[in-house]
């Protein structure tokens, strides 16, 4: 690929850091103009264009949209990647209806709000590619570890998929991409409170989270940049032919056709 996407407008949300930085970055080098977002302001936004934003708030989405298409005029691709595992450990006792909620509004509902948003002008242009940044946990969830995270995040697949084909005949594509373990700050933030809490050491922790995952048989966590890879082919003019579909980037940990 070479500057295959020159002259795109790109929305990456919580594209600060992790996969999210990842993909804006891999969308400039492709000649992309990049908008990101995010709640907390970068000290470098050299080569794109920031907008602050906590998407978990209802009015974040129609600010942004406002925004890009004053600047812009419209909008190419939208990577929805803003989301966490937010919720504490131990299963469904200890979550409360703030937890679910929280984790439902940045894992879901912030993605339908930015669609929903700025959808219009990509129906107008009929052309447009929209990427949900999913997760592997949306088909293997966790009970005590990703039980509210897996379950909007599995919504958010159902989403994907049925908006894909309802705007299909506009000349939109839809996708979500679902990672598995990828070594990102926020992993490192969730071993070190998993550590903290059994008392054991980094290396041990990760070890008990991907038992609980049934281990990775390439034998490592994905980089942020391969997942970024998969995302930005995904939204070029190469993967035309491609929508609806959920593309699992978990290293082989899930264990179904």
């Amino acid at each position: 690929m070479n500057n295959t996407l020159k002259g795109k407008i790109a929305l990456v949300t919580g594209g600060t850091k992790g996969i999210g930085k990842a993909i804006a970055e891999k969308l400039i080098r492709e000649g992309a103009q990049v908008i990101v977002t995010a709640r907390n302001k970068p000290e470098d936004i050299t080569g794109y264009h920031f907008i602050a934003a906590d998407l978990a708030q209802p009015e974040s989405a129609e600010i942004i949209a406002q925004e890009i298409l004053d600047r812009y005029g419209r909008i190419d691709i939208i990577v929805n990647n803003a989301g966490a595992n937010t919720g504490p450990r131990g299963g469904y006792a200890v979550l409360s209806d703030e937890d679910w909620q929280e984790i439902w509004q940045l894992n879901l509902m912030s993605a339908v709000r930015i669609n929903k948003a700025l959808l219009p002008s990509m129906t107008a242009q009929q052309s447009g590619v929209i990427i949900h940044i999913s997760s592997g946990a949306a088909v293997l969830p966790i009970w005590d570890v990703t039980m509210p995270y897996s379950a909007a995040k599995a919504a958010l697949n159902a989403y994907s998929k049925s908006l894909a084909h309802e705007v299909a005949a506009q000349g939109l594509r839809v996708l979500s991409v679902l990672p598995g373990m990828v070594k990102t700050p926020l992993m490192q933030e969730y071993l070190e409170g998993l550590a903290a809490s059994m008392k054991i050491s980094l290396e041990e922790a990760l070890k008990v989270l991907t038992a609980k995952a049934g281990n990775l048989p390439l034998g490592r966590m994905a980089e942020p940049e391969e997942i970024a890879n998969m995302v930005v082919f995904l939204a070029s003019p190469e993967a035309s032919y491609v929508t609806g579909t959920n593309v699992l980037m978990e290293g082989g940990l899930i264990p179904t056709v």
